[in-house]
């Protein structure tokens, strides 16, 4: 999910003239926290190897390496600044530190999920990267969870728009993988808002039934 700046006909036309650097450019900003409509030039990347105008390996390589950079880059901005950075945007929205610190104890509990099937989520896509920085995941596994989840996403986005894209329109292509991240997004909000609301109705109904019990 991104801000659509660009139609579809402007990012093919990007994606034939800067071919593979195209690719690698505009997942690496998407991954980096730039709102860049990566998945789209990968789709269309994808779409033109299989139309013959690109290679389909050197496209693969170009979105698991733009992929790979951008979360890099993504992290330690994150890890650098970023708390400082959250801070004053929580002031701003009048969001407390403990509220603050207890998302990031949340994400941090489920950082390696995140981060690795993260690509396959509208906005996770972006902030993964440098939520991951923030809640000092360890480097060393937010690397592997880094290359094992771009390794994979490129390979089915590559792939999809490879083969589907001789049968499907592009634009139908890019709407339903675009649909299926929301999908997604929606689907972890649930898992994450649901499992939190159900303890909290259990908790003030305890309560209620000790208030009761006592009287």
């Amino acid at each position: 999910m991104s801000f659509e700046l660009l139609s579809l006909e402007t990012i093919q036309e990007i994606a034939r003239q800067y071919g593979y650097w195209a690719v690698f450019c505009g997942i690496a900003l998407e991954s980096a926290g730039i709102p860049l409509p990566g998945e789209t030039i990968t789709l269309v990347g994808g779409f033109l190897a299989g139309s013959g105008e690109l290679n389909y390996w050197l496209v693969l390589g170009s979105a698991i390496a733009g992929a790979v950079f951008g979360d890099n880059c993504g992290y330690w901005i994150g890890r650098i600044g970023g708390w400082s950075f959250l801070l004053r945007l929580g002031r701003l929205f009048r969001i407390s530190e403990e509220q603050l610190k207890e998302a990031k104890i949340q994400f941090s509990e489920n950082a390696a999920r995140a981060v690795f099937f993260g690509r396959f989520v509208a906005l996770l896509r972006i902030f993964a990267g440098p939520m991951a920085g923030i809640a000092e995941m360890p480097y060393t596994q937010f690397l592997l969870c880094n290359f094992g989840g771009g390794a994979l996403w490129a390979s089915v986005m590559v792939t999809l728009s490879f083969f589907f894209g001789r049968f499907v329109p592009l634009e139908q292509l890019v709407s339903l993988v675009a649909r299926f991240a929301i999908v997604a997004l929606i689907l972890v909000i649930a898992a994450t808002v649901v499992p939190r609301w159900l303890a909290s109705r259990k908790l003030k109904e305890s309560s209620v039934g000790d208030q009761a019990s006592r009287k």
